[in-house]
């Protein structure tokens, strides 16, 4: 296993991190088995977990704290915050006030005294982002962390946040965690160089591209709609639907590249997204211990240039074949009423 620094941290982590977003009930509700799970991978040299406190409604948090007993001093421990957590229109965000209160609900979850690195979930519009880093700096401070970062920030934002920290005084994000995969490569575009250029680590999430990678779906086979993760977005898994023609198509020929180079899809999936200079650690999520040790022997594929440059002729360098982050959408996009005039505006404006 391969280890890297964190973002000038000076934490060093492997390249590969075990994420538990299948921790639980969303997808794995057998705690023992997560425990054997997790620490197959601390065997095979992981040092780095990532969960957050929505998964499964705290419960991932909850397994991980327990798994982890008598082995936390030597993991890096990583959770996220903003999405809500119940009813009630403060229990969520990037707000001070519930930074503060979500942090000790994830320290208890995860039976720890500190947490190696919090990530802000994804961006919030509501709140100022000093706001937000100076919460964070005072927990820096304060012991419970010892440093953040964010998640699915979109390149404009890093560098505002930074720009912030700097002028403000406050410490700054350390790390960005951005979907990436074969057919996920937008971020290659702007993020990854912006990262590079302000020293941040990047963790990267879905390199099996929601499932797309694992091999399960092909262009001229019959896809069950109704189970797994085709079951929570069917839209992503339909081959009969226009949009997703070119992912399909770029399948095909990477299963026959896979072939090729006598390894798996997922296993030519998962070697990929750390071949970049950007790339800290890969997050893997597996929810079986089968999940786990395919992922594994991704990891020890080395990909030659040769295989690079078919990738990208197949999929081409900053192409999305498919949005990457399914679970959040900018302000700017969803609110009508940031892209429109107001009526009364466009009336006014309107030529008589």
């Amino acid at each position: 296993m391969r280890y890297h620094a964190l973002g000038g941290t000076g934490i060093q982590v492997s390249a590969y991190c075990l994420g538990t977003m299948m921790f639980g009930s969303l997808g794995n509700p057998d705690h023992e088995d997560c425990a054997r799970i997790l620490g197959t991978a601390l065997d095979a040299g992981i040092n780095f977990v990532d969960t957050a406190d929505m998964y499964s409604g705290g419960e991932s948090e909850t397994i991980v704290g327990k798994a982890l007993r008598g082995r936390r001093d030597d993991v890096v421990l990583a959770t996220k915050v903003h999405f809500p957590m119940g009813e009630g229109p403060n229990r969520g965000g990037n707000s001070r006030r519930w930074i503060v209160h979500e942090v000790e609900e994830s320290l208890r979850r995860l039976g720890t005294d500190w947490i190696d690195l919090y990530q802000v979930h994804r961006p919030d519009p509501d709140t100022d982002i000093e706001e937000t880093l100076g919460a964070l700096s005072d927990l820096v401070r304060a012991g419970k962390i010892r440093a953040f970062g964010c998640s699915s920030f979109p390149a404009e934002d890093v560098v505002e946040a930074y720009h912030v920290a700097e002028r403000r005084g406050l410490h700054r994000f350390r790390t960005e965690q951005p979907p990436y995969s074969i057919l996920a490569r937008g971020i290659e575009r702007s993020l990854l160089p912006t990262c590079r250029r302000l020293g941040m680590g990047v963790l990267t999430w879905s390199p099996l591209a929601w499932g797309c990678l694992t091999g399960r779906y092909r262009r001229d086979r019959p896809v069950d709609l109704t189970s797994g993760r085709a079951s929570i977005a069917p839209a992503r898994f339909d081959p009969t639907l226009a949009a997703n023609r070119a992912k399909f198509d770029a399948l095909e020929e990477l299963a026959a590249l896979a072939d090729e180079l006598g390894c798996t899809l997922p296993e030519l999936a998962v070697s990929f997204p750390v071949t970049h200079p950007a790339v800290t650690s890969v997050i893997l999520g597996p929810r079986t211990l089968e999940q786990l040790q395919s992922s594994l022997r991704g990891a020890s594929l080395t990909l030659d240039d040769a295989t690079l440059d078919r990738i990208d002729e197949i999929v081409p360098p900053g192409t999305d074949t498919y949005r990457a982050d399914g679970a959040w959408a900018p302000a700017a996009l969803t609110t009508p009423g940031l892209r429109r005039r107001p009526a009364a505006d466009r009336a006014a404006a309107t030529p008589s």
